[in-house]
């Protein structure tokens, strides 16, 4: 089977999650050919060389989402413009991105949900734009272009200004509606793309296309479904609207340009997921969030992302027996809640004067040097140095390491540090840091944020975010009790591994992508002469006897006694007639 892997700042250049998902993919489903459609999202991207692919996969693509539009796909759509009148071509425009324009500005009435009739007029709207646009850059080029022109800006003011615009949209400034323009075109950027024509490697060639994430990696998947009827299989480990929401929570945007890029966000996941022949959120959480935007429950399926349990299999139970140490594992920012732990640790020494605690950050992930020192400050300042005698160098109980140090070589040791792992954070997506610490086979207190309750079970202890009294509580329960922290640390692994393990997710998708291509339209006939996949069975090609017999040889049970053209005739008259069903027929 032919797989298109669509990604976005991800694999095959960057590192991270998202990398090593979709490796740990391609390299498990050695029996399909994958051809890897690349958007970068940062010139560092492109400038470095990506890691060797298996012999079974390719670099078909890569186009940026960063900067100018490259100039050899502006050179293929001016080639693709050819005579075209321009002024067809801005009325063309003008309609279709009036239409994107109205659906994002167009305020949703008080009390109505995704299934709902205006609810529905407006994600029409929206397809019919999108659609319209990925046509035109299709026939005619010049998409980035318009996009950023003077049309585009008074297309959207004057959306913005009609009776039934978003409040927060409405008499938006000249520099919002620029910037907004400019952030649609990166977005709409997969529309100009040359990966849908003639040209080699382009994506009328496969058979599946997999979107590893939302947004805009899923448009060219979109666009592939439209053009050649392509199944599209959406999986999202993080919901790309949520991740919009919290990046743009912090960014230097004014209110209307939030509202409207928002808006377009949601228009999106809305019309990717009801395109999607399937989607795998990655837990419940991400489940929830897909519903929220129109998603078929019928077609969610969770899929638990991947994970290596072999670099933890070592840690066993190693100072986990009459340890007093909490350990933290994972990227020091504001929501991770670093400041509540080290206030409810502060409750633990009273009890336990003997407890300690090690924050280890890891690299890779996001980072905050200011949160880091402000929490290394509050530390410093609740948990002053200790010393037994006024001849020995005082130590405090709280430490700020980092994986790698020569105390901490690798993730392994950081699971193997402690006793408990606490995992504090407000907000949370899918808790690796959990997984990671249940493979070790490590008592865990966290709190109820992300998918914490669906990763953990019943095998660890779950407490309110923001309560360091609950998390104090915990945490001295289980310091007090090591055969308890014994129990939960065995049943915790036991569940990782039947639950997060990679070959449950190579499984999964391995029959996905069978059951997707099973249900999709054949390809169109072979040409007269052309060969054809799978005409001949395999005995054919066997030395032999088995090969004696002609392909088209009837079998004896299948033969009959032969009939006149009259009989023929009389038969087919006799035979009922297939009426077709009333409805709307595949892909309107």
């Amino acid at each position: 089977m032919r797989i298109a892997l669509l990604t976005e700042g991800g694999y095959p250049y960057a590192t991270g999650a998202s990398h090593a998902w979709c490796d740990r993919l391609v390299r498990g489903l050695t029996s399909h050919d994958f051809a890897v459609y690349a958007l970068t999202t940062h010139p560092r991207q492109e400038t470095g060389h990506p890691p060797a692919l298996p012999a079974h996969a390719r670099l078909a693509h890569t186009a940026p989402l960063w900067g100018a539009f490259p100039e050899a796909h502006r050179r293929a759509a001016e080639e693709r413009r050819g005579r075209l009148c321009k002024r067809r071509e801005r009325r063309l425009f003008a309609e279709h991105f009036g239409a994107l324009a109205a659906a994002l500005t167009w305020e949703r009435p008080p009390g109505t949900g995704p299934g709902d009739g205006p609810m529905i007029d407006k994600a029409d709207r929206f397809a019919a734009g999108l659609y319209g646009l990925a046509d035109l850059a299709r026939s005619h080029g010049r998409l980035p272009r318009l996009l950023r022109s003077e049309d585009a800006v008074r297309i959207l003011q004057a959306a913005c200004r009609g009776p039934r615009a978003l409040p927060a949209a409405h008499g938006a400034p000249l520099r919002d509606l620029l910037t907004v323009t400019e952030h649609l075109e990166r977005a709409l950027r997969p529309l100009s793309l040359d990966w849908y024509g003639p040209a080699p490697g382009g994506l009328d060639g496969a058979d599946l296309c997999h979107a590893a994430a939302g947004g805009a990696a899923a448009l060219p998947g979109l666009l592939a479904k439209r053009f050649f009827g392509t199944p599209l299989l959406v999986t999202e480990y993080g919901v790309r609207l949520r991740e919009h929401y919290l990046a743009r929570a912090t960014a230097p945007l004014t209110a209307p340009v939030r509202a409207l890029l928002a808006a377009f966000q949601r228009a999106l996941a809305a019309e990717i997921y009801a395109q999607a022949a399937l989607i795998t959120p990655g837990n419940t959480h991400a489940r929830r969030w897909q519903l929220r935007c129109g998603a078929d429950p019928a077609r969610l399926r969770t899929v638990y992302e991947g994970m290596d349990a072999t670099a933890f299999a070592a840690v066993g139970d190693t100072a986990a027996h009459d340890s007093k140490t909490l350990v933290w594992v994972g990227a020091l920012t504001p929501d991770k809640d670093i400041v509540g732990l080290l206030h409810a640790f502060a409750d633990i020494r009273r009890a336990e004067p003997e407890a300690a605690l090690r924050i280890i950050g890891t690299t890779g992930g996001p980072r905050s040097p200011a949160y880091r020192a402000q929490c290394q400050a509050l530390a410093a300042q609740l948990f002053p140095d200790e010393a037994a005698d006024d001849r020995t160098a005082g130590e405090n109980p709280v430490s700020f390491e980092e994986v790698g140090e020569p105390d901490v070589p690798t993730l392994a040791d950081a699971y193997a540090a402690g006793a408990v792992l606490v995992l504090s954070s407000v907000v949370e997506g899918f808790p690796r840091s959990l997984v990671e610490a249940m493979f070790a086979g490590r008592a865990t207190v966290s709190t109820d944020a992300g998918a914490v309750c669906e990763v953990i079970g019943g095998t660890g202890l779950v407490v309110p975010p923001r309560n360091p009294r609950a998390l104090a509580e915990s945490c001295r329960a289980l310091l007090a009790d090591p055969g308890r922290r014994a129990r939960l640390g065995a049943a915790a692994r036991a569940r990782a591994l039947e639950l997060f393990t990679v070959e449950q997710n190579i499984a999964a998708f391995r029959g996905i992508y069978l059951e997707l291509i099973s249900h999709a339209p054949g390809r169109p006939a072979a040409a007269e002469g052309a060969p054809r996949p799978f005409d001949s069975p395999a005995e054919s090609h066997v030395p032999g006897r088995w090969a004696a017999a002609p392909v088209g040889h009837t079998p004896s049970w299948a033969a009959g006694e032969e009939r006149t053209d009259d009989e023929e005739m009389a038969g087919a008259a006799a035979a009922p007639t297939a009426v077709p069903s009333a409805g709307r027929g595949e892909g309107s």
